[in-house]
């Protein structure tokens, strides 16, 4: 039990604070729906309900992904995360369903909803609570990969770098990013359905939302596909190699591979070395190559095996294919 709640412990705080802010706003976008029953709140309470149990399993996957390797499962627990984040996506597609398909129903029955008032205080504080937990995962993302940034430079630099970010803060952010555009097109529909009596309006917005669901399931299904079957990460792999070459006794490096499962980085290396160095020699230049490797952030194992001289410079013509890639 004690384990358990030290795993918890180190679970992606972004996801756990996106799946308590959303199960809070789907309760009162709920509640709003039955008291209004307006089909874009309807929407939008699909789309909020689907995202705190979705940020929840990942939460709960981050924290048993980092759970220490065992006799059974020497390499660890790290793609536990992407086999979670495959179920969650399960979610989102069917409550992405029924959003569309409730949409399209409206648009062929429109009808007038009631609460406008109602509606658009709960839709606009729903929607600064999704902005607040997308700006939170926004810095998750920056803290991830060691970059200090302020004012709109967050926004910027956060979604060029998205790609770099932990499976769980990725999956956050894309989702709260759309739930805050869904937000704002259901605000927009309620007040063209109030002013100018075009209902069918509302069914449009909600379609629109489960449309906007629909394209983080692909996202997340295609990004954590790959992390289950162990993706290779080139951009590690070419900074490791350039740090590796720095050693004055490397002479070369034959092969090498960084597997990233979940968060944590799997390192294999067969390097070239002077064929008349000693054992001990040899021991020394794998020490301290271990030691600068397991530096990096989420490195956890180093496997480095040692070939002679060749006078063929591979990782020359690999970092040039790397750099013209």
């Amino acid at each position: 039990m004690s384990e358990l709640l030290q795993l918890l412990k180190r679970g992606n705080k972004s996801a756990m604070l996106a799946a308590i802010i959303n199960t809070i706003i789907s309760i009162i976008k709920g509640v709003a729906f039955i008291f209004t029953g307006n089909v874009a709140m309807f929407a939008e309470t699909m789309h909020s309900l689907g995202d705190a149990a979705n940020q929840f399993f990942v939460f709960i996957g981050s924290a048993l992904s980092k759970k220490a390797p065992t006799e059974k499962y020497p390499n660890g627990f790290g793609r536990l995360v992407n086999l979670v984040l495959l179920g969650a996506v399960l979610i989102v597609g069917i409550m992405a369903f029924e959003t569309i398909k409730e949409g399209y129903h409206h648009v062929v029955h429109p009808t007038k909803s009631s609460g406008f008032i109602i509606n658009i205080v709960v839709l606009a504080v729903a929607t600064l609570l999704e902005t607040f937990v997308l700006f939170k995962a926004m810095k998750e993302i920056l803290h991830d990969i060691e970059i200090e940034a302020s004012g709109l430079q967050v926004f910027t630099k956060s979604l060029a770098n998205l790609g770099k970010a932990k499976p769980a803060t990725k999956l956050v952010f894309m989702e709260d990013l759309v739930a805050t555009m869904g937000g704002v097109l259901a605000i927009i529909a309620v007040v063209i359905s109030r002013f100018t009596g075009f209902h069918q309006i509302e069914g449009i917005a909600s379609i629109l939302i489960g449309a906007l669901m629909f394209f983080v399931v692909g996202r997340v299904f295609l990004d954590n596909a790959a992390g289950v079957l162990g993706q290779a990460d080139e951009e590690m792999e070419n900074k490791i190699g350039m740090l590796v070459m720095e050693d004055p006794d490397v002479k070369d490096i034959q092969d090498i591979t960084v597997i990233k499962e979940g968060e944590d980085l799997h390192v294999e290396l067969e390097i070239e070395v002077d064929p008349s160095l000693t054992v001990a020699a040899a021991d020394d230049i794998k020490d301290r190559l271990e030691e600068k490797i397991m530096a990096e952030k989420g490195v956890v194992d180093v496997t480095i095996e040692f070939d002679e001289e060749d006078d063929v410079k591979s990782w020359q013509s690999r970092s040039k294919t790397m750099v013209e890639k």
